[in-house]
């Protein structure tokens, strides 16, 4: 019979997103000290994690909008992602898995389209979007399962023409970051696990963040500069 490893007999835990992304600057650092480096994070618990990373490469913070299309009635299985800019992503094995409909899919986008929206207007409190057009983009999350929001985000910064796209998360599958690499130039996982479990199982810490701390984090002057 085979027994689940259990994650917290793993050498690579984290405490929480601070130290995650701690963790993941020292792989980074190659690109601490350039002016033509921005680091996205990706809300909610990829914000902490980038801000981590940005202080520590002394580049500036900002983040990008994406929001995963869960599965009706199992929504935390994700057949899907959007992104900022009208970008969408699909999973054709998640859908045809749990066989939903094509025009479900669309009322889950909308729906999600929505929330996107708002949190758009709420975290960036009047502030326009980065300039990204001949940048280093660092996209950091907290942690990939399928990826399909990364993905979503890679393809949203591609249409901006940076000059490279980088993607940068403390946990993942390994399968995973090998399908991150070819979608952005590089592809960061400070840590590769299989079996996965979850992002959460990584992690000491792990609580919910809610928008006001989020916002706190992106305001101007909330990252200090070394």
């Amino acid at each position: 019979m085979l027994v689940p490893r259990d994650p917290s007999e793993d050498a690579m835990r984290f405490k929480d997103r601070q130290e995650a992304g701690r963790v993941l600057a020292a792989s980074l650092s190659r690109y601490a000290g350039r002016d033509d480096v921005i680091v996205l994070g990706l809300p909610r618990g990829g914000v902490p994690v980038a801000a981590e990373v940005a202080e520590v490469l002394g580049a500036p913070l900002d983040t990008l909008m994406v929001r995963k299309l869960g599965v009706p009635g199992h929504e935390e299985l994700a057949m899907g992602a959007i992104a900022t800019g009208g970008v969408r992503v699909l999973d054709d094995t998640a859908q045809r898995l749990f066989g939903v409909p094509p025009e479900v899919v669309d009322r889950v986008t909308e729906d999600e389209e929505f929330e996107l929206a708002r949190r758009e207007r709420l975290y960036r409190e009047g502030r326009a979007a980065p300039h990204l057009t001949d940048r280093i983009v660092i996209i950091v999350d907290d942690g990939l399962a399928t990826g399909s929001s990364m993905r979503a985000a890679v393809r949203a910064v591609r249409r901006e023409r940076p000059a490279l796209v980088v993607v940068a998360v403390p946990v993942a599958p390994t399968d995973t970051c090998a399908l991150l690499r070819l979608e952005a130039d590089e592809c960061v996982c400070a840590s590769t696990q299989d079996p996965f479990f979850s992002v959460g199982a990584w992690y000491d810490d792990f609580p919910q963040l809610t928008d006001a701390q989020v916002q706190a984090l992106l305001r101007p002057g909330a990252v200090p500069r070394p």
